[in-house]
């Protein structure tokens, strides 16, 4: 199906009045986007964060009279002579096959693979695992994401038991079991993160040594070898004695969703509790790792 676009360039004190305008007129979805690139993390609960120049952009059916859209944007005062606006005609692909070509295999470390199920193994003597992008976070392409994998896959995990706080998709428990830890246990607030946890472990052979918890229903005295949790800072400083007392005396624990910015405050949240190694950081993203005393 073909679509068109308009993109107007707005502030965030107007973005979501356009918006709201936007579907009421029809639009199909509309985003926002930083018309200057400038990164906003971690919104407050339910708060919706804008920048302060930012592009309205509203999808419409190609055969939409955008004249017309035009024309009731400027009645309601929502378009001026000032304002900046583009309508584009947007390319009627194959948009699932566009999605699925920008996923590829990727490594990390020395041994793990992350593989999309419609693409060959590069290495069948690798530790693969099979994972397509689905309803929950995680598939390596974020640098947090990858920063744990590459973490996992520095551990001896042999016969270990693996704690993945905040699984998500799984991927970071079914990795440690792929790369030989004995059992792992995936926790989450969010149901869909089991479900695609479970599915993902049932598609890599390992559902039998992956238990999976809702958050609430977790229980009381769970603790492992490793514990990894790949959430984001405010969480992980608030939960750290919980998170902390998941982890066995000398056991590991790699934390990552932290910006380079907020790594020290994390680090105090868990340094009474840990030794902590140097931390590692990669595209301003960073993870921090340490022992239990």
């Amino acid at each position: 199906m073909a679509w068109v676009q308009i993109r107007i360039n707005s502030t965030n004190q107007q973005a979501e009045t356009i918006s709201d305008y936007l579907e009421e007129i029809g639009s199909v979805s509309v985003t926002f986007m930083d018309s200057q690139d400038t990164p906003i993390f971690e919104p407050l609960p339910g708060e919706t964060r804008l920048w302060g120049n930012t592009d309205v952009i509203a999808l419409f059916d190609a055969e939409t009279d955008m004249q017309q859209i035009v024309s009731l944007l400027k009645s309601a005062g929502h378009l001026s002579e000032e304002t900046a606006y583009k309508i584009e005609q947007i390319e009627d692909k194959d948009w699932e096959r566009e999605w699925m070509d920008n996923f590829h295999p990727m490594q990390f470390g020395k041994r793990l693979w992350i593989c999309p199920s419609w693409r060959e193994v590069p290495d069948e003597n690798a530790v693969n695992v099979m994972l397509d992008p689905g309803l929950a976070f995680g598939t390596g392409t974020h640098p947090t994401t990858a920063l744990c994998l590459e973490w996992l896959d520095s551990l001896d995990l042999n016969g270990k038991t693996v704690i993945d706080f905040g699984c998500g998709s799984g991927i970071l428990a079914i990795s440690a079991l792929k790369l030989g830890a004995k059992s792992a246990i995936g926790i989450d607030i969010d149901p869909q993160a089991i479900l695609a946890s479970r599915n993902n472990s049932e598609q890599n052979g390992v559902s039998n040594r992956l238990q999976l918890f809702l958050a609430k229903d977790a229980p009381q005295d769970l603790q492992a070898d490793v514990v990894v949790a790949n959430i984001l800072a405010g969480p992980l400083k608030e939960l750290a004695p919980t998170i902390s007392q998941l982890v066995k005396k000398q056991g590991k624990l790699g934390l990552s969703g932290i910006l380079e910015s907020q790594a020290q405050s994390v680090c105090e949240a868990y340094q009474e509790q840990f030794s902590l190694d140097p931390v590692a950081i990669r595209e301003e993203w960073c993870r921090i790792t340490g022992v239990a005393k």
